[in-house]
């Protein structure tokens, strides 16, 4: 039975989504992880990207605990979480044409590597530029967005495009336009957001993916420990020693 207090209300409406995107994505989920696969297995690098809370999944995915250590984070200054201020300038700057295109060609990431997008509505300048020069630089692009926004608000990007139009592979997240899953009539506005715990889960269902299949073509996946359990400093010293040419927040 569900519970009918707004906590309840909220983790159902999250179960919810969760349960979409288990069944609605397993095979975009698989071939995303497959790809991030097969770019470790051919020697390239992870990237992942958000801008303002979309970041926060982007960051869920580097120098984690059980992920891979490869996932390296792509940054671009002022718009990664809500650091900056003020925190309407992150919103401002992920409007602004033609910055994705400098910070990329000032990165590390080459042609063959793979960058994970990460952007819930999909329909601002930077992300749709990000996923544009990716791979006209040979980058294989993995987009995680709604894409219902697609249907229901307009490009800010001067293609009139989305993040979606854009990529090798779209993770939906299935967040309805707003991201508030619940309602009141005495709240004059909806609440309750979710893009964060889904985003989130789709990302380390990916990634999660990738390690099997590494692990079924004989690859041992690199794989970080927690620094809180016995040996595992020195379990993340070894990858950290092995893939240091492909890991880059050590630098």
């Amino acid at each position: 039975m569900s519970d009918r207090t707004l906590a309840g209300q909220f983790f159902d409406a999250a179960i919810g989504l969760l349960q979409r995107v288990r069944d609605e994505e397993a095979d975009s989920i698989t071939a995303a992880g497959t790809l991030l696969a097969d770019t470790v297995a051919a020697g390239g690098r992870l990237f992942a990207f958000g801008a303002g809370h979309s970041s926060l999944a982007a960051q869920d995915v580097v120098y984690r605990a059980g992920g891979l250590a490869l996932m390296n984070l792509l940054t671009v200054p002022g718009t990664v979480g809500v650091d900056v201020m003020p925190a309407t300038l992150g919103s401002a700057l992920e409007r602004v044409d033609g910055l994705a295109a400098a910070v990329l060609d000032s990165s590390p990431l080459r042609a063959g590597d793979t960058l994970v997008i990460v952007s819930l509505s999909g329909r601002n300048a930077l992300p749709v530029d990000m996923a544009l020069h990716a791979r006209s630089l040979g980058v294989h692009v993995i987009g995680v967005t709604s894409v219902a926004y697609a249907s229901e608000t307009s490009s800010r990007h001067s293609s009139g495009t989305y993040l979606k139009d854009h990529c090798d592979l779209v993770l939906d997240s299935k967040i309805a336009i707003g991201d508030a899953e619940l309602t009141l009539d005495t709240v004059p506005a909806p609440f309750a957001p979710a893009s964060t715990v889904v985003t989130s889960a789709l990302l380390q269902a990916v990634l999660a993916t990738a390690a099997g299949v590494l692990a079924e073509r004989g690859i041992e996946p690199p794989l970080l420990r927690s620094g809180n359990v016995d040996g595992g400093l020195e379990w993340n010293s070894r990858v950290f020693d092995q893939y240091a040419d492909r890991i880059f927040y050590r630098r």
